[in-house]
């Protein structure tokens, strides 16, 4: 079978679409939400005014998942975490790995 340099390009084209289609797809993380058990084990909170400053006495006001070393920015208010790898965090949340 011979390929010529129109074959090439025309599949190379195809290639370099299916491949960007799948990273899209990939990026589509779901949000963590406070009720799941690990969100719930880290003390996770949208508003970090609602955390229990009793069982979590380390928060401090002004501690946020964007300002964390674990978050990595995926959007202008939601991110990854290492902590909770395959979830989004939103970026004003807070969880006892603030750090």
């Amino acid at each position: 079978m011979s390929l010529n340099r129109r074959t090439f390009v025309i599949r190379s084209v195809a290639g370099v679409a299916a491949l960007t289609t799948c990273g899209f797809a990939i990026a589509d993380d779901p949000q963590l939400l406070e009720s799941d058990a690990s969100a719930v084990e880290h003390g996770y909170k949208l508003d970090p005014s609602k955390v229990d400053k009793k069982k979590f006495p380390k928060y401090e006001a002004g501690q946020i998942c964007g300002t964390c070393q674990l978050y990595e920015e995926k959007s202008k208010d939601m991110g990854g975490c290492a902590l909770f790898p395959g979830k989004l965090v939103h970026v004003k949340a807070w969880c006892d790995a603030w750090g």
